[in-house]
């Protein structure tokens, strides 16, 4: 089982991935295929991606069962952690990108005071 996932992909990209594989949900492509031709789509993935960012998973004799690769600019980092490949957030994570209020405002009792 091969699975890749892209995020702002150009249209060019995601009609070689629809040649290859199904486009089971907007950016989300399906497949059975082995090594060598999952590595040639991959391949082209990680040339046409542009400023956009994918991820591909497939089914591999691993502890998981399965294995994945990232490319493109994503806040997920793929990290080996004894072995065990996990997945980390990137530095920019823990920033907001719209500043948000600091505080929530609450309802005022009604009452006296």
């Amino acid at each position: 089982m091969l699975v890749i996932v892209v995020e702002n992909a150009p249209p060019r990209l995601r009609g070689r991935l629809a040649v290859w594989l199904l486009e089971v949900r907007a950016g989300v492509y399906v497949g059975s295929y082995g090594r060598r031709v999952r590595e040639m789509i991959w391949g082209q993935v990680c040339a046409y991606i542009e400023a956009g960012n994918a991820v591909m998973a497939w089914a591999a004799p691993n502890d998981a069962g399965f294995a994945f690769d990232t490319c493109g600019q994503n806040r997920r980092v793929p990290v080996d952690f004894d072995g065990l490949r996990l997945v980390a957030f990137g530095p920019e994570a823990a920033l907001p990108t719209q500043p948000g209020p600091a505080t929530t405002t609450l309802p005022r009792r009604r009452g006296k005071g």
